[in-house]
């Protein structure tokens, strides 16, 4: 009963802020109309707004999809389109959150533990991977660990098990960062070992995304959290203003127990990815575990959005685990390197990874996501490594939770397998594992869809690893599940003239997907 009053809560909630924005829209309109009426001198001014701003977004430095979005908005509202542009993008809340993240992560860098030698080592033991290495290391700031046990699980299921039981064991603290979060049978039996947890005296905290839990909790969830013991942050709350930064959401996945251990994958806390209820057919997912020096770089990166969102300047040394040296479950020749990417700042660290893993592919490169909206970039590494004989494969669902997302994931068919990538749609149900993994050597297992939101616009995190069982496993997986798959012909990609016009206009606004 609790749950559904909650839900009315969560909706009525939404009704109010559908409201707001579309009454800012309208007194913008309003505004816009009343002064053409009053002056013939307004919209000539706006206009001209409208082609600086045009010739901005030309010269800016960005992703082509968001500035061909924005260019389109202003042919079709030469009057309104560049004022809109104004009023969503130069905000001075955006140069004062920037300021707050770069802080953030400027104490947080400081402390991972960068060891040159290693990656030396590491550069010499898989030189294909090379450049990917020394780009997160020495650019980017993700070091690269060996002292490292890695568990890869092939589900939602298997990822849930093993985290309940890691929590079970916790002994001094216990952080979680998802992006949806729903009361059932995963996240209440979680939630009583957090109780439990922090009536131990155990710091326990929580941070979710504010819109990834905005019909899935009520507005007043984290006092009841605080109620119990349990530190509760929720990520850029949603305020019903026009601004991009409300379309920098937290997606990240990662829970940490003492430092020790670490998780992060695609599931969230909420009965779908475990499979306790049909929402789009069975739900396949993916996910990792950590056991030493890289769970406590997977535990730094939580401590950096923690810090941003709660304004706190505590020691993140303070939660660094006596680590044992060497830890007698860590693969010998296996490497294992946590990062993670933020929207605020000019580096698209995941679509870096991505594209390095493809463009050094010599054999093959198999590829998991539940959509596929990609820029021309991608589009071109992956057409070129099919073309030069590389084995591209890449895995979609069949079944969608958002429809036009997935027509849009479609129109990429046509080019992609003209240039020989084979595609799979997976038919039983939804696939929501996001992995790459390429030539027996490299795999990246995380929270990055393979789309415009992911790789430009969420705080995401991944595991970049090379060599290991976890390589193998990430492959056999993908191969296994083919038996479940679709394999995507030519002759299925065909469509009607006006579908194939539906779909065009809809990869004009991919960015905004």
């Amino acid at each position: 009963m609790r749950k559904h009053k909650w839900i009315r809560k969560a909706m009525a909630r939404r009704f109010i802020v559908a409201l707001l924005l579309i009454a800012q829209f309208a007194l913008l309109l309003l505004f816009i109309a009343s002064s053409t009426a009053a002056s013939k001198w307004i919209p000539v001014f706006l206009s001209a707004i409208s082609i600086c701003v045009g010739i901005y977004v030309i010269n800016e430095r960005g992703k082509p999809g968001f500035k061909m979005t924005w260019l389109f908005t202003v042919l079709m509202f030469p009057v309104f389109g560049g004022l809109l542009y104004l009023f969503a993008t130069r905000q001075a809340s955006g140069t004062y959150v920037r300021k707050r993240l770069k802080k953030a992560r400027a104490e947080t860098t400081g402390r991972f533990e960068a060891d040159g030698e290693l990656l030396a080592e590491a550069t010499h033991a898989y030189p294909a991977c090379a450049t990917q290495q020394r780009y997160l290391q020495s650019f980017a700031g993700f070091p690269i660990c060996k002292n490292t046990a890695a568990t890869y699980y092939p589900s939602g299921e298997s990822f849930y098990a093993a985290l309940l039981d890691e929590l079970q064991c916790a002994e001094h603290y216990i952080f979680l960062e998802f992006f949806i979060i729903e009361e059932g049978i995963m996240w209440n039996s979680i939630l009583d070992i957090l109780r439990q947890k922090a009536a131990e005296g155990l710091d326990v905290r929580l941070m979710f995304d504010d819109m990834g839990c905005f019909l899935t909790l009520p507005k007043e969830y984290p006092q009841y959290l605080e109620s119990l013991g349990i530190k509760c942050k929720v990520f850029s709350p949603f305020v019903p203003v026009l601004s991009v930064l409300q379309n920098n959401r937290d997606h990240r996945k990662i829970a940490s127990i003492d430092g020790k251990v670490a998780f992060t994958g695609g599931a969230n806390l909420a009965d779908e990815y475990i499979n306790a209820y049909d929402k789009h057919g069975r739900w396949r997912d993916a996910a990792i575990r950590l056991v030493g020096d890289g769970a406590w770089n997977l535990t730094l990166i939580f401590l950096e959005l923690w810090r941003f969102a709660s304004g706190t300047d505590e020691d993140c040394l303070a939660f660094r685990p006596e680590q044992v040296t060497p830890l007698p479950s860590a693969e010998p020749g296996a490497y294992v390197q946590p990062y993670a990417d933020n929207p605020l700042d000019t580096e698209n660290v995941s679509e870096h990874v991505y594209m390095q893993i493809i463009q050094n592919a010599q054999d093959y490169v198999y590829i998991s996501t539940p959509y596929l909206i990609i820029d021309d970039t991608i589009i071109s590494a992956l057409t070129l490594a099919a073309k030069s004989g590389v084995d591209v494969r890449i895995l979609t669902p069949q079944r969608w939770d958002k429809r036009l997302v997935h027509i849009t994931t479609r129109s990429y068919y046509r080019d992609l397998i003209k240039a020989g990538v084979k595609i799979y749609e997976y038919k039983d149900g939804f696939n929501h594992a996001k992995t790459f993994v390429s030539d027996d050597r490299v795999t990246t297992v995380g929270t990055v869809n393979l789309d415009y939101r992911s790789l430009y616009l969420h705080y995401e995190c991944g595991v970049a690893l090379y060599g290991g069982s976890v390589v193998s496993a990430v492959r056999d997986d993908f191969l296994n599940v083919l038996s479940e798959c679709v394999p995507i012909t030519p002759e299925a990609c065909a469509v009607s003239t006006p579908k194939r016009i539906f779909q065009d206009i809809l990869r004009i606004f991919a960015p905004l997907m």
